[in-house]
């Protein structure tokens, strides 16, 4: 006999299936909109209780298992995500205290890094001074895989500690191509006006155009798609973004 748990998890996707499918009903699946149309839709299409974040996802015509392919960066987008990162801060002395004053959420060294080993990792960003990557660099092990690993490529080895926190806090985004050539990333939230989506989305896909590596051949940009975090994916004309 079925748990009640088990019952309520079924009904549950019993339940976000009929959402769908009645969202699937309000627009056309197999047609690609203009980028402002496919905002006008996802928006629309975030019907969930919560606050959803709009997301894009561009599939690129790279390899990213070679060097000379891979697309990697770090965006201010104008208008923010509209969600609050937790930054965390390698940092001694002078340094420690600006990071601080910057509304770093977690400031330290040796013991941040205890705190990282340990595999306590509450935060989204992470940034280090240059002096302090021979400590963090012993992490890369915890922070490698969940793309917390400082970098001076991204900004986030720097002596500018105010800068950088005060970006991270502004909405910056982090993207990079995964191995299929995919790249994603929040770009606002549904609660958004579509005037402010649509400016992030186009700030975005320039960022992404502008990083087209030099190995890249044949077509860059392939399929570019949009959705909320529990909507149906949307469609976006490719052709109409150098329109």
């Amino acid at each position: 006999m079925a748990s009640a748990k088990g019952r309520a998890a079924a009904q549950g996707r019993v339940a976000r299936g009929k959402r769908l499918r009645a969202l699937y009903q309000g627009f056309d699946r197999s047609k690609a909109y203009p980028l402002a149309e496919a905002v006008r839709i996802a928006k629309a299409n975030a019907t969930a209780k919560f606050d959803e974040t709009i997301e894009i996802s561009m599939n690129l015509g790279i390899d990213p298992r070679h060097a000379d392919q891979t697309v990697r960066g770090m965006l201010s987008l104008p208008n923010g995500t509209g969600k609050t990162l937790r930054v965390a801060v390698f940092a001694k002395g002078a340094k420690a205290e600006e990071a601080k004053a910057a509304g770093a959420d977690i400031v330290g060294a040796e013991d941040l890094a205890e705190m990282v080993q340990s595999g306590k990792v509450d935060f989204d960003r992470c940034i280090a001074t240059p002096d302090m990557m021979a400590l963090v660099g012993r992490l890369g092990k915890v922070l490698g895989p969940r793309g917390l690993m400082p970098n001076p490529k991204l900004g986030t080895v720097t002596m500018d500690v105010k800068g950088a926190v005060a970006a991270a806090k502004a909405g910056q985004v982090e993207f990079r191509a995964e191995k299929a050539g995919i790249v994603h990333a929040g770009i606002g939230k549904a609660s958004f006006p579509e005037e402010k989506i649509l400016e992030n989305a186009r700030a975005f896909i320039e960022a992404i155009q502008r990083a087209k590596p030099a190995g890249a051949k044949g077509t860059y940009v392939k399929k570019v798609s949009l959705s909320s975090t529990m909507g149906p994916g949307v469609k976006v004309d490719v052709a109409s973004l150098t329109s």
